[in-house]
């Protein structure tokens, strides 16, 4: 399973200077060119390296990261009949926002309404998007309208639930905050609303605050408590130079400089992996090391069904090595001898960091 992650913000917040530090792609702001931005992210994971030391496999293949990064927003983007309507609908189908927040002040770089206010951004675009999603809402409860009135099972209770949802998104309120059951929403899941999705905050800031942040990032921090996200903050700028080195050593030695332990990117990756409840397994051999994404609590066959489809259809059993385990005893052999290698069934829940070989047969 591949993880998506929409960025989202005003223009001028950094968006495309933080989708340049991560992506693999790069891209370069071009006035009157408005189109959305799409990359990949490989997911940093210092384990993969550790056990390829002692494996020494013909390549080491990250977990990746799709990334979209739309236009910046404006007021009225959220309109139906808007052009940057459009623009809302490639983030429709991601599985988090990135939204950026912009936190600093620049001469050179104006802001799109005059000054630097958080709060008020955040406020602008989730007006927008709460009209977009709005949008979608009343054409359902159109479509079920007409549902109720040929009587069709369990119609009228699909009404409430989008009248519920409805009044939230009226009050301008995310739909992930609405007063539904968790076992309603599924009555909503086809619609891909951008406001159900889970949201990271991220607050750009200067040079000069990269370590402790600044008097607005605690402000917006302030006003988002309640709203059960993440809140990071990171210099854009500074994150771009150092993406820009080619040697390890280069960016360790620049980073430290700068008084950081690892790249801000490295913590909006982290922070979507926790939001999404997601974690890394292994699998490890002559050809590659390689790390896969899934969700916490899957079990063996789904694990390896993210793999491939035929792995989990002819699922017999995985072999399982804990990462902790495999690097003590430094081999499989000696993970063997010393009962740290696992035969385990279609009922085993993969933890963090374990090293699968899947048995099957198709």
């Amino acid at each position: 399973m591949g993880l998506k992650c929409g960025i989202i913000g005003l223009s001028n917040t950094g968006k495309t200077t933080l989708f340049n530090c991560v992506a693999n792609t790069k891209v370069q702001n071009q006035p009157g060119v408005q189109k959305a931005n799409i990359g990949q992210i490989d997911v940093p994971d210092d384990r993969l390296y550790e056990i390829d030391s002692l494996i020494h496999s013909a390549r080491v293949v990250h977990a990746t990261v799709d990334l979209v990064d739309i236009p910046g927003l404006t007021k009225g983007s959220g309109q139906s009949d808007s052009g940057a309507s459009r623009f809302l609908a490639d983030i429709q189908q991601t599985d988090a926002l990135i939204h950026v927040i912009r936190c600093f002040d620049s001469p050179t770089v104006p802001h799109i309404e005059g000054s630097v206010n958080p709060v008020r951004d955040k406020e602008i675009v989730d007006l927008e998007l709460c009209i977009r999603d709005l949008n979608l809402i009343e054409r359902k409860i159109q479509r079920t309208e007409k549902l109720v009135k040929v009587g069709e099972k369990d119609a009228r209770k699909v009404m409430d639930i989008l009248q519920v949802y409805r009044k939230h998104l009226e009050d301008f309120k995310p739909a992930r905050t609405a007063p539904v059951h968790e076992e309603d929403k599924k009555h909503i899941t086809e619609l891909s609303l951008i406001t159900e999705k889970p949201v990271i905050y991220v607050c750009n800031v200067d040079d000069a605050s990269a370590v402790n942040g600044n008097s607005w990032v605690e402000e917006f921090t302030a006003a988002v408590k309640n709203d059960n996200a993440e809140v990071l903050f990171l210099a854009a700028e500074l994150e771009a130079e150092i993406a820009e080195l080619e040697n390890a050593d280069d960016r360790k030695a620049f980073l430290e400089d700068a008084g950081l332990s690892q790249p801000g990117v490295n913590k909006v990756v982290q922070a979507a992996y926790r939001l999404l409840n997601l974690q890394s397994f292994f699998t490890a051999g002559p050809k590659e090391v390689r790390a896969w994404t899934i969700h916490k609590g899957m079990t063996a066959p789904q694990a390896a069904g993210v793999i491939h489809s035929d792995l989990e259809r002819g699922f017999i059993r995985a072999e399982v090595m804990k990462y902790a385990d495999f690097m003590s005893y430094k081999s499989e052999h000696a993970c063997r001898d010393n009962g740290k290698l696992f035969v385990e069934g279609k009922n085993y829940i993969v933890g963090d960091g374990d090293i699968l070989h899947i048995r099957f047969n198709v």
